[in-house]
């Protein structure tokens, strides 16, 4: 009578492991970091660069349109760099502390155009981020025409 027991429990723990084994390894999307959007993000110190992506007609001049929020306590002086015509080009703006700064939207006071970049739409062109007293990264940001709707009002 024991070894029946014995056996049906082993069967059934076997049976339960066998139909659920499959999720112990598996990786669970909602784990993985991505970017719910077209665009790309990063993180500069206390600063977040949200979809960052470049939009125009051709590649010739593109706009950089993002969202940077800060957690500093301080403004920030942003720099934004990027290659053109084989020299490296800055541009800076300031970030509000605590706050976001959008940056190339027709209503934002902030507007960053690239040019000469070599930029081919559906590309990926290097961007570098960033301030005094943080590590700089570049970022791959997706290159984008005005084929969507939602971003016609962005080509410069």
């Amino acid at each position: 009578m024991k070894s029946r027991v014995v056996a049906a429990i082993a069967l059934s723990a076997a049976l339960l492991v066998g139909t659920t084994g499959c999720t112990f390894g598996a990786v669970i999307a909602t784990e993985k970091e991505y970017d719910p959007s077209d665009g790309v993000g990063a993180e500069v110190g206390e600063l977040a660069i949200r979809n960052a992506l470049l939009i125009g007609e051709t590649g010739d001049e593109l706009n950089l349109v993002m969202t940077i929020a800060s957690a500093a306590d301080v403004d920030r002086r942003l720099t934004v760099q990027w290659e053109a015509d084989g020299e490296r080009v800055t541009e800076a703006l300031v970030v509000t502390a605590g706050d976001r700064t959008r940056v190339g939207g027709p209503d934002d006071e902030n507007q960053i155009i690239i040019s000469g970049s070599g930029a081919t739409i559906g590309g990926l062109v290097p961007v570098f981020f960033a301030y005094s007293g943080a590590e700089g990264v570049e970022v791959l940001v997706p290159v984008l025409d005005g084929a969507l709707p939602e971003y016609e009002l962005y080509i410069p």
